[in-house]
């Protein structure tokens, strides 16, 4: 009897310990911020990709061929409006000009001396007609020559920068040959790949918001053109978005994430983007508050588009429901919270 009364209370004691030991443990509530989720409207946008290009694009070459004696800066270099880009040796060209030129005074001397006959009627029609005929080759002749001395100097036709330079001093070329590629890019055109599901939901004039990585900017540009073809691999149809560059930071080749205003009003869920939180495996969750328990409780969402500083929730939580907006990079599921 003795022994069994000294298990008993040896038992008592141990378990009283075991609940103090619980209640020191217990973690103490997280302070947080909640919001109650509720549907909104928003204006519908279609996301897309897109190259960047310059409002206009030249190819420049020269008429004639020759030898490259000048050729101006390298590339990415600002061109004015009639720089001289590149100039060919002349020396051939003046030559074949002097000889346009005296080859016209001879037959010029000739004309003059046969018309004073023609006019006496001492010269025959089919003489003069051979002459007449002679005095416009000949300044045919000169005009030609003197033109293939003007086009040994190659200019740009407007103002923009040098893309590409694929010539250099002391290189002979022929007529027509790309030399140089000049870009206006005071204003750049963003061709956006639109899916074809998503085609009839854009429209010329619509709003467009660029993203362009490269330099860490959003501007504001304009559909200008949607295309009529699909591309053959991607079956996606290009849009043109014009887009205003200040400062010309922006330049051809960059990429670009783009949304497109549609116009359509849609109901959705949307949160705070700080609300929503990520899993190693780049899941994404949201704490939503257990009203009954006061506690934070981990939900897997699917996200949609941005609105704003906002996420659509597609799929996840329902209107009504409460979430953590503040404080919840302090939380784990299943923690008790506590409103600031």
């Amino acid at each position: 009897m003795f022994l069994m009364c000294i298990f008993a209370v040896g038992c008592s004691r141990g378990g009283g310990t075991t609940g103090q030991a619980e209640r020191k443990n217990a973690s103490p509530p997280v302070a947080v911020i909640t919001q109650k989720v509720e549907k909104s409207s928003v204006n519908r946008e279609i996301s897309a990709s897109g190259n960047i290009e310059g409002n206009k694009t030249a190819r420049l070459g020269f008429l004639v061929a020759g030898k490259v004696n000048y050729i101006f800066g390298e590339e990415g270099a600002t061109i004015n409006a009639g720089q001289l880009m590149a100039s060919l040796d002349p020396e051939s060209y003046k030559i074949a000009k002097d000889m346009a030129d005296a080859n016209l005074a001879q037959v010029q001397d000739e004309y003059n001396r046969l018309n004073m006959m023609h006019e006496r009627k001492s010269l025959s029609e089919s003489d003069y007609s051979k002459i007449s005929n002679a005095l416009k080759a000949a300044k045919a002749q000169q005009q030609l020559q003197n033109k293939n001395l003007l086009d040994t100097k190659l200019y740009a036709p407007f103002k923009g920068v040098l893309l590409k330079k694929l010539v250099e001093v002391g290189e002979i070329i022929g007529p027509g040959l790309p030399l140089f590629a000049i870009s206006d890019i005071s204003t750049v055109k963003v061709i956006a790949s639109i899916p074809e599901m998503d085609l009839q939901q854009v429209k010329t004039g619509s709003d467009a918001r660029v993203y362009i990585s490269s330099i860490d900017s959003t501007l504001t540009g304009r559909v200008i053109e949607i295309g009529s073809v699909s591309e053959p691999t991607t079956r996606s149809f290009n849009a043109k978005i014009l887009l205003k560059n200040p400062g010309w930071k922006i330049r051809p080749g960059m990429t670009a994430e783009i949304k497109i205003t549609t116009g359509r009003k849609a109901e959705i869920i949307a949160v705070p983007g700080e609300a929503v939180l990520r899993e190693l495996d780049n899941s994404a969750y949201v704490f939503v508050v257990d009203q009954t328990k006061k506690q934070a409780m981990k939900r897997k969402v699917s996200l949609g588009q941005m609105a704003g500083n906002n996420i659509e929730i597609t799929s996840g939580i329902t209107p009504g429901e409460t979430i953590v907006v503040g404080g919840q990079h302090k939380l784990n599921d299943g923690n008790s919270i506590t409103l600031k």
